[in-house]
Protein backbone atom coordinates (compact mmCIF):
# COMPACT_ATOMS: atom_id res chain seq x y z
CA UNK A 1 0.00 0.00 0.00
CA UNK A 2 3.06 2.22 0.89
CA UNK A 3 5.02 1.63 -2.74
CA UNK A 4 0.99 2.64 -4.23
CA UNK A 5 0.92 5.73 -2.37
CA UNK A 6 4.47 6.76 -3.19
CA UNK A 7 4.01 5.94 -6.94
CA UNK A 8 0.83 8.07 -6.96
CA UNK A 9 2.23 10.75 -5.45
CA UNK A 10 5.45 10.88 -7.69
CA UNK A 11 4.13 10.24 -10.91
CA UNK A 12 1.77 12.77 -10.19
CA UNK A 13 4.27 15.39 -9.11
CA UNK A 14 6.48 14.38 -12.04
CA UNK A 15 3.80 14.38 -14.14
CA UNK A 16 3.26 18.06 -13.50
CA UNK A 17 6.92 19.01 -13.08
CA UNK A 18 7.97 17.74 -16.20
CA UNK A 19 4.65 19.16 -18.11
CA UNK A 20 7.03 22.29 -20.04
CA UNK A 21 9.19 19.08 -20.81
CA UNK A 22 6.77 16.66 -21.83
CA UNK A 23 5.05 19.45 -23.85
CA UNK A 24 7.96 20.44 -25.91
CA UNK A 25 8.64 16.39 -26.08
CA UNK A 26 5.36 16.30 -28.03
CA UNK A 27 5.74 19.30 -29.92
CA UNK A 28 9.12 18.41 -31.25
CA UNK A 29 8.09 14.68 -31.98
CA UNK A 30 5.27 16.15 -34.54
CA UNK A 31 7.21 18.30 -36.62
CA UNK A 32 10.29 15.76 -36.85
CA UNK A 33 7.92 12.99 -38.40
CA UNK A 34 4.63 12.18 -38.88
CA UNK A 35 3.00 9.93 -36.49
CA UNK A 36 1.07 9.64 -33.34
CA UNK A 37 3.36 11.39 -30.14
CA UNK A 38 3.28 7.82 -28.27
CA UNK A 39 4.29 4.27 -29.49
CA UNK A 40 2.02 2.08 -27.70
CA UNK A 41 3.25 -1.61 -26.99
CA UNK A 42 1.98 -4.97 -25.66
CA UNK A 43 3.73 -5.84 -22.51
CA UNK A 44 3.04 -8.01 -19.86
CA UNK A 45 2.62 -6.98 -16.35
CA UNK A 46 1.57 -8.62 -13.05
CA UNK A 47 -0.22 -11.79 -13.04
CA UNK A 48 0.79 -12.14 -16.63
CA UNK A 49 -2.01 -9.24 -17.86
CA UNK A 50 -1.05 -7.74 -20.54
CA UNK A 51 -1.74 -3.78 -21.39
CA UNK A 52 -0.51 -1.47 -23.51
CA UNK A 53 2.82 0.12 -22.18
CA UNK A 54 3.43 4.57 -23.29
CA UNK A 55 6.25 5.50 -24.83
CA UNK A 56 7.35 8.94 -26.44
CA UNK A 57 7.59 7.71 -30.36
CA UNK A 58 11.36 7.49 -31.40
CA UNK A 59 10.34 5.66 -34.62
CA UNK A 60 8.75 6.17 -38.21
CA UNK A 61 5.58 5.40 -37.75
CA UNK A 62 4.80 3.02 -40.08
CA UNK A 63 1.51 1.03 -38.55
CA UNK A 64 1.66 -1.96 -41.66
CA UNK A 65 5.61 -2.49 -41.27
CA UNK A 66 6.20 -3.22 -37.42
CA UNK A 67 9.80 -4.26 -37.96
CA UNK A 68 11.98 -6.34 -35.38
CA UNK A 69 11.00 -6.08 -31.82
CA UNK A 70 14.72 -5.80 -30.55
CA UNK A 71 16.41 -2.22 -31.44
CA UNK A 72 19.77 -2.56 -32.52
CA UNK A 73 22.37 -0.19 -32.78
CA UNK A 74 22.10 3.32 -35.41
CA UNK A 75 18.09 1.07 -36.19
CA UNK A 76 16.77 3.28 -39.55
CA UNK A 77 13.82 3.64 -38.09
CA UNK A 78 14.81 5.83 -35.29
CA UNK A 79 14.16 9.69 -36.09
CA UNK A 80 16.41 12.56 -35.46
CA UNK A 81 14.56 13.51 -32.48
CA UNK A 82 13.79 9.90 -31.38
CA UNK A 83 17.60 9.11 -31.50
CA UNK A 84 17.61 12.29 -28.49
CA UNK A 85 14.79 10.95 -26.90
CA UNK A 86 16.61 7.18 -26.86
CA UNK A 87 19.97 8.64 -25.14
CA UNK A 88 18.45 10.57 -22.36
CA UNK A 89 15.59 8.36 -21.48
CA UNK A 90 13.50 10.79 -22.04
CA UNK A 91 11.12 8.58 -24.09
CA UNK A 92 10.38 6.36 -20.83
CA UNK A 93 9.37 9.42 -19.12
CA UNK A 94 5.66 8.50 -20.76
CA UNK A 95 5.43 5.41 -18.28
CA UNK A 96 4.71 7.74 -15.79
CA UNK A 97 1.63 7.53 -17.18
CA UNK A 98 1.23 4.09 -16.87
CA UNK A 99 1.80 4.35 -13.07
CA UNK A 100 -0.83 6.98 -12.41
CA UNK A 101 -2.96 3.92 -14.37
CA UNK A 102 -1.87 1.09 -12.23
CA UNK A 103 -0.18 -0.70 -14.88
CA UNK A 104 3.27 0.02 -13.60
CA UNK A 105 5.37 1.30 -10.93
CA UNK A 106 8.20 3.20 -10.38
CA UNK A 107 10.56 0.71 -9.58
CA UNK A 108 9.52 -3.36 -10.68
CA UNK A 109 11.08 -5.75 -13.39
CA UNK A 110 10.65 -3.71 -16.64
CA UNK A 111 7.71 -5.25 -18.56
CA UNK A 112 8.43 -7.54 -21.64
CA UNK A 113 6.85 -8.53 -24.91
CA UNK A 114 4.83 -11.22 -24.57
CA UNK A 115 6.66 -13.44 -26.94
CA UNK A 116 9.49 -13.11 -24.54
CA UNK A 117 7.75 -13.87 -21.45
CA UNK A 118 6.97 -16.90 -23.08
CA UNK A 119 10.34 -18.02 -23.25
CA UNK A 120 11.29 -17.52 -19.14
CA UNK A 121 11.74 -20.42 -16.96
CA UNK A 122 7.83 -21.21 -15.22
CA UNK A 123 9.43 -20.64 -11.53
CA UNK A 124 11.34 -17.12 -12.88
CA UNK A 125 8.05 -16.27 -14.84
CA UNK A 126 5.94 -16.51 -11.62
CA UNK A 127 8.01 -14.66 -9.62
CA UNK A 128 9.02 -11.71 -11.63
CA UNK A 129 5.18 -11.45 -12.57
CA UNK A 130 4.06 -11.65 -8.94
CA UNK A 131 5.20 -7.67 -8.67
CA UNK A 132 3.98 -4.55 -11.04
CA UNK A 133 6.50 -3.62 -13.78
CA UNK A 134 8.40 -0.59 -13.26
CA UNK A 135 10.72 2.16 -15.32
CA UNK A 136 13.76 1.07 -13.68
CA UNK A 137 15.13 -2.02 -11.96
CA UNK A 138 18.39 -3.33 -11.90
CA UNK A 139 18.27 -5.04 -15.09
CA UNK A 140 17.17 -1.54 -16.70
CA UNK A 141 20.51 0.45 -14.94
CA UNK A 142 23.01 -3.23 -15.98
CA UNK A 143 21.72 -2.69 -19.92
CA UNK A 144 21.04 0.64 -20.47
CA UNK A 145 22.76 0.39 -23.28
CA UNK A 146 21.48 -2.86 -24.48
CA UNK A 147 20.58 -1.89 -27.93
CA UNK A 148 24.77 -0.93 -28.65
CA UNK A 149 25.27 -4.21 -27.06
CA UNK A 150 23.53 -5.96 -29.30
CA UNK A 151 24.76 -4.17 -32.23
CA UNK A 152 27.80 -5.96 -32.19
CA UNK A 153 25.92 -9.18 -32.21
CA UNK A 154 26.46 -11.28 -35.58
CA UNK A 155 22.82 -12.53 -34.30
CA UNK A 156 21.18 -9.88 -32.27
CA UNK A 157 17.88 -11.67 -31.65
CA UNK A 158 19.56 -15.15 -30.35
CA UNK A 159 22.24 -12.70 -28.36
CA UNK A 160 19.11 -11.59 -26.96
CA UNK A 161 17.40 -14.74 -25.84
CA UNK A 162 20.54 -16.74 -24.88
CA UNK A 163 22.75 -14.29 -23.36
CA UNK A 164 21.16 -11.16 -22.12
CA UNK A 165 17.69 -12.49 -21.13
CA UNK A 166 18.79 -15.13 -18.54
CA UNK A 167 20.76 -12.08 -16.64
CA UNK A 168 17.88 -9.69 -16.85
CA UNK A 169 15.27 -12.51 -15.57
CA UNK A 170 18.39 -13.08 -12.45
CA UNK A 171 18.29 -9.50 -11.67
CA UNK A 172 14.15 -9.11 -11.83
CA UNK A 173 14.26 -12.41 -9.49
CA UNK A 174 16.78 -10.40 -7.20
CA UNK A 175 14.52 -6.94 -7.12
CA UNK A 176 11.52 -9.62 -5.81
CA UNK A 177 13.57 -10.26 -3.41
CA UNK A 178 14.81 -7.06 -1.89
CA UNK A 179 11.62 -5.08 -2.64
CA UNK A 180 11.31 -2.20 -0.20
CA UNK A 181 10.56 1.78 -0.31
CA UNK A 182 14.75 1.81 0.43
CA UNK A 183 15.25 -0.52 -2.06
CA UNK A 184 13.78 1.44 -4.53
CA UNK A 185 14.76 4.85 -3.43
CA UNK A 186 18.53 3.49 -4.05
CA UNK A 187 16.79 2.29 -7.56
CA UNK A 188 15.66 5.62 -8.26
CA UNK A 189 19.06 7.81 -7.42
CA UNK A 190 21.57 4.86 -9.45
CA UNK A 191 19.25 5.67 -12.13
CA UNK A 192 19.37 9.37 -12.49
CA UNK A 193 23.17 9.33 -11.31
CA UNK A 194 23.31 6.48 -14.80
CA UNK A 195 21.24 8.79 -17.18
CA UNK A 196 22.76 12.32 -16.02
Amino acid sequence: MAKRAFDLLAAGLGLLLLAPLLLAVAVAIQLDSPGPVFYRQERVGRGGRVFRIHKFRSMTHNPVDRGPQLTVGDDARITRVGAWLRRSKVDELAQLIDVLRGDMSLVGPRPEVPRYVAMYPQALRDKVLSVRPGITDFASIEFRHENALLARSDDPERSYREEVLPVKLALQARYVDEAGLLTDLRLILRTLRAIA
